[in-house]
């Protein structure tokens, strides 16, 4: 299992434009086959700041939703919203077994 979690810094005059550019990423990302959550969370001490956390069956679902258009869409138009560089980090999860 693929956990991603992007951090993004939105220029506050430009956060009602982004959550409105963001919303069809959302939705088509978790119709893709090999997701399995792809949420955006808002920082409740931070003006502006968002997490993307995403969870993907394997990085074959990543590399697939990378190449998708609706993610190369989103990820043409998203520099005009940032205030910094996006945050982006990867994890490889692997189950607990619960015996």
């Amino acid at each position: 299992m693929i956990i991603i979690h992007a951090g993004f810094q939105i220029q506050t005059d430009k956060e009602k434009d982004f959550l409105t550019e963001i919303r069809p990423l959302i939705e088509a990302s978790r119709a893709e086959e090999g997701n399995i959550s792809y949420d955006l969370v808002k920082d409740t001490e931070k003006a502006g700041s968002y997490t993307m956390m995403e969870l993907w069956k394997d990085m074959d679902a990543v590399k697939f939703h990378n190449q998708t258009e609706h993610f190369t869409a989103f990820t043409a138009k998203a520099p005009h919203y940032f205030a910094a560089p996006p945050q982006v980090k990867l994890f490889n999860a692997q189950p607990v077994d619960k015996k």
